[in-house]
């Protein structure tokens, strides 16, 4: 299944897009598309949508996050060999873990914001991850597949001054305001048959940027989950995003940072594409 939520900013309703590109109406089945939903309806949903019983939508102007609220972003660095090596860094022997303000969360499509002074804000295409289970301590990396509740597109923007050159950790140049453009698309876990052979791409103003795949990670994903759950607890909704390939701008000499007016796409192969214009 593909869930969505659209509508004006903070006024959204949960959707489904069915397989003949109709959206569906999931408001008799779900308030929103939100952890204790994610956490427990997923099944009723897919009994209904495939009982026929969800009305039409017939407006839909805007298209939000997929997912409402989340309880928490975590993020994962330095998580492809190609980008790794384009940035001169060691291949990390265990995850590098940083985490993200969430209300940087916005739609696929919205405007993303250059904080006040930014001279180095940047695009970073990443598979996000979000779950439908509590990840707890977790015995294997395989335990982590059943906890899964879907992927989707995450745009993990960055401002490269903040995150590196002023000290501290890295979250200060991940959290300004719109940093996480996520979606289009909740993709349920069972419509991604090898969510480690996604390929995924980045336009800036129509230049293909960043041309990876998910199967060129240092860890993958079922690792990640494991790896996070004996530092941390994961509960429904959280997202995870896994990193980005290489072609980053900060990595690139001479390839301009992101500024006014810029617009940004990205696309994972089944997972939709977004567009972003930079305000």
């Amino acid at each position: 299944m593909k869930l969505l939520r659209v509508g004006p900013e903070g006024a959204e309703r949960p959707a489904i897009l069915a397989e003949d590109g109709t959206l569906l109406d999931l408001s008799g089945v779900t308030r929103d598309i939100d952890p204790a939903f994610l956490a427990t309806g997923l099944d009723d949903l897919r009994a209904a949508y495939e009982a026929g019983e969800l009305p039409r939508i017939q407006n839909t102007k805007r298209v939000g996050a997929p997912v409402a609220r989340p309880g928490k972003i975590v993020c994962i660095g330095l998580n492809y060999r190609d980008h790794a090596a384009e940035t001169g860094a060691e291949i990390p022997a265990e995850p590098i873990i940083f985490m993200k303000a969430v209300n940087t969360v916005v739609g696929p499509d919205d405007d993303v914001l250059i904080p006040r002074g930014s001279g180095k804000t940047d695009y970073e295409v990443e598979l996000a991850v979000v779950l439908k289970g509590r990840a707890r301590y977790l015995d294997s990396p395989e335990e982590a597949r059943a906890l899964i509740a879907g992927y989707a597109i995450a745009n993990d923007v960055s401002e490269r001054e903040y995150q590196l050159e002023r000290g501290g950790t890295w979250d200060k140049g991940k959290s300004c305001e719109t940093f996480n453009p996520l979606g289009p698309h909740l993709v349920t876990a069972d419509e991604v048959p090898d969510p480690q052979n996604l390929g995924l791409r980045l336009w800036v103003n129509g230049e293909l940027r960043q041309d990876g795949n998910t199967k060129d990670m240092i860890f993958g994903i079922y690792h990640l989950i494991w790896y996070l759950s004996q530092f941390m607890v994961l509960d429904p909704g959280d997202v995870i995003n896994t990193g980005t390939p290489a072609g980053v701008a900060m990595a690139r000499p001479g390839t301009p940072y992101l500024r006014t007016g810029d617009v940004v796409e990205l696309e994972i192969d089944g997972l939709g594409r977004q567009r972003q214009r930079l305000a």
